[in-house]
């Protein structure tokens, strides 16, 4: 359990890292592409296109193969289709090549999350922050190293580096998440495995929905921040490239505490009230971050937003995957990341009406609808009780 546990935190980790490393370089690849910011937001809709539309794929192959080997080979491809952005010249092409780097981020989600799931059943325990945690924080060492290399590498020598981390990383992990087999649940008194439906009525997928519907309202604030943050601040608030990196690095690293702090605080509280208190956080940050007049005022409200989404999109997978297996995760997952492909657009074309400043205030407001939601389906999300509490391994 312990190996197992390792091998799927290592590829989690390395999805995140890799994903940083390329959105901190998106300022650099505007300019080679000279995209403004509406066509820029279009071709950043490749990623979220490509992860939408190989996620329901991607749980069915899981189902068939399993999701160990599917995460090693989406893993592959991940990091080979990361050094093909710096490789064009206009937003046609980059959007076309992050249509392959989305279809690979989206498949390794909703493997490794498959994996997770299985082995949250297992342990009995609510340890999904904790994976989760693991991506935020290759995300923030993938965001610092990128604004570190920002002045002395260009976005090709910088993203092919992360090509060879991530096929490295792979070779290394690889092997041991193959080595071990998905943990079966314990089964209850009635037949069913902990963990898993198998009757898959009506009530059983509108709650699966509803989950996936707060991974949307979380997944767009993170894919903003991602794809927007660090323009935000070099072109907003006149940053130098390497300080806007910063940004993603303090929200990212505000989400990697909230996540290692995760289980504890679902322990405590509960799923429902996790979602509403994080989003009503998430809420406040992303108001202060996005209105700030100071680079600091905005950088700390970066920092309260990635806390206060922290452990949403990891309760909302978990419980869709805890009902429906692979299944409910693809769901969740196709739900959440179609908040990454609004987002891009939406916010591309409201910063061309607006302000980039008033585009992102839509993160604080989706977050308050991910409170409302988790507000009004809290009695519907009780009738699935979580799993018992943990029992000492053997």
């Amino acid at each position: 359990m312990t190996r197992l546990r390792i091998a799927i935190t290592t590829f989690f980790a390395l999805d995140g890292f890799v994903f940083a490393g390329w959105v901190v370089r998106i300022p650099a690849i505007k300019h080679q592409t000279n995209a403004s910011a509406s066509s820029l937001g279009l071709a950043l809709l490749g990623v979220s296109a490509g992860a939408v539309v190989t996620m329901t794929l991607t749980g069915r192959l899981c189902r068939r193969y399993g999701a160990h080997p599917v995460t090693i080979v989406c893993a592959v491809l991940l990091s080979l289709s990361v050094a093909l952005p710096p490789l064009t010249h206009s937003a046609l092409a980059l959007g076309a090549v992050l249509l392959v780097f989305g279809a690979a981020y989206g498949g390794i989600n909703v493997a490794f999350n498959s994996a997770a799931v299985d082995l949250v059943a297992a342990l009995r325990r609510p340890i999904m922050p904790s994976f989760h945690a693991a991506f935020s924080l290759g995300g923030m060492i993938g965001a610092g190293l990128g604004g570190l290399v920002a002045g002395a590498l260009s976005p090709t020598q910088h993203l092919l580096g992360l090509t060879v981390v991530g096929l490295l990383v792979t070779a290394i992990a690889g092997p041991m998440l193959l080595r071990h087999e998905p943990p079966r649940p314990v089964e209850r008194p009635d037949g069913t495995a902990d963990g898993t439906t198998r009757r898959r009525d009506g009530r059983t997928r509108g709650l699966v929905v509803v989950f996936g519907l707060i991974a949307l309202c979380t997944a767009y604030g993170e894919g903003a921040m991602a794809d927007w943050g660090a323009l935000h601040l070099e072109q907003d608030l006149d940053t130098s490239p390497g300080l806007a990196a910063v940004g993603y690095s303090c929200f990212a690293l505000a989400m990697t505490v909230g996540r290692l702090t995760g289980t504890a605080l679902l322990e405590r509280l509960g799923h429902t009230r996790t979602v509403v208190t994080g989003g009503t956080v998430a809420t406040a940050g992303m108001l202060l971050g996005s209105l700030a007049p100071s680079v600091w005022a905005a950088l700390l409200g970066f920092a309260v937003t990635g806390l206060g989404l922290a452990n949403l999109f990891p309760v909302a997978v978990e419980r869709a995957g805890m009902l429906a297996g692979p299944s409910g995760v693809a769901t969740a997952s196709t739900l959440g990341y179609g908040g990454m492909l609004l987002g891009p657009p939406a916010i591309g074309f409201m910063a061309d009406w607006f302000s980039l400043s008033t585009a992102l205030t839509s993160v604080a407001a989706l977050a308050a609808v991910a409170v409302l939601i988790g507000v009004t389906t809290r009695r519907a999300a009780a009738g699935r009780p979580p799993a018992p509490p943990a029992r000492p391994a053997r």
